[in-house]
């Protein structure tokens, strides 16, 4: 048995996954459990230069825990299938519901505080607010079957009298930032807009589909991932300190609490390339019109409340970080 503590980072290779692993090596943690699918060699340089005291195949997780006892103090569990166009149900079950079953069966049989990724894709179209109330969370309909997979362990995990000793389920709202380059439809808007004008010198939104929003004026919480990764370090930092009270376990709103529009984040990707803004607009497509939310925003009271007071980075200096100092420096 390891005889200094580890963390266990899954989804290790991905977008959020590499940047908190990023974030816990500057704090001076490199004993690390890495875990994903790390034959993709599209996400290779998420890791490859990362420090870590162990690399798992995702899909021998389980088996290696149980050979190497490994002495965890803490779990961050972000491995999921999160492509919001996935339809088969099988893979979502699989990746998004048994998977984190098994993490969350395995930190509770040995006492590790953990937290997870969640999505606000669960709120479903919004008409029930953003409120992250573990009460009424039966109450929501989620409008896609990814939302559904995140929604369905949520519900479990609140539902659980066998738990970790710490748990936090963070509801992630829009993130954007270094490491999505892999994500392909899946990645932020931000990335999308950029690679727009690096091609054509010009953004296309969708035009409106409600009287409520000018063309490009729908409102997303968008948050910068660092500020992510900042968060589950306080929550590491908070939970293995026990700091953390049982009656904090629970789901979390991961949001700036500030909605923006998409025609804000064209105008500043413009602006952070020393561009004049060029927008044009085009009608929504008829299969997501139907399920395309007009607002998305964060409730944080609850976030607040559980103690954590740092500010999250404003729209305007996230993007301009993004994109000076990662996407102008490296093929996209």
């Amino acid at each position: 048995m390891e005889k200094q503590p580890l963390i266990l980072i899954t989804g290790a290779a991905g977008f959020i996954g590499s940047c908190v692993v990023q974030f816990f090596n500057e704090q001076g943690r490199e004993n690390i459990v890495l875990a994903d699918k790390f034959t993709d060699l599209q996400k290779e340089r998420n890791w490859k230069d990362k420090k870590y005291k162990y690399l798992v195949d995702r899909e021998l997780l389980l088996e290696w825990l149980d050979e190497n006892k490994p002495n965890l103090e803490f779990i961050i569990h972000l491995g999921a299938r999160t492509n919001i166009r996935e339809k088969s149900n099988i893979v979502l079950q699989e990746m998004n519901v048994e998977y984190s079953e098994d993490v969350w069966n395995y930190a509770t049989a040995y006492n590790i505080p953990m937290v997870y990724a969640s999505s606000a894709a669960t709120y479903g179209n919004g008409e029930l607010g953003f409120t992250d109330d573990d009460n009424t969370i039966n109450d929501l309909q989620p409008l896609n079957e990814y939302a559904t997979s995140k929604h369905n362990f949520d519900k479990w995990a609140v539902q659980q009298l066998n738990a970790p000793p710490y748990w936090a389920g963070l509801k992630f709202f829009n993130i954007y930032g270094p490491n999505e380059y892999h994500k392909g439809e899946g990645c932020s808007i931000v990335l999308k807009t950029f690679k727009q004008i690096e091609e054509s010198n010009t953004v296309t939104l969708y035009k409106s589909n409600s009287d409520r929003f000018e063309d490009g004026g729908q409102l997303r919480d968008f948050v910068y991932v660092k500020d992510v990764a900042k968060l589950i370090w306080w929550m590491y930092e908070t939970m293995i300190h026990k700091q953390w009270q049982p009656e904090k376990n629970g789901l979390y709103n991961v949001g700036t609490g500030e909605a923006r529009s998409f025609k804000d984040v064209a105008i500043l990707v413009f602006k952070a390339l020393g561009k004049e803004p060029n927008i044009t607009y085009t009608e929504m497509p008829e299969d997501i019109a139907g399920g395309f939310r007009g607002v998305s925003e964060a409730t944080t009271i609850k976030l607040k409340h559980a103690g954590y007071n740092e500010p999250f980075t404003s729209l305007e200096e996230g993007i301009e970080d993004y994109i000076k100092n990662y996407l102008a420096k490296k093929p996209v």
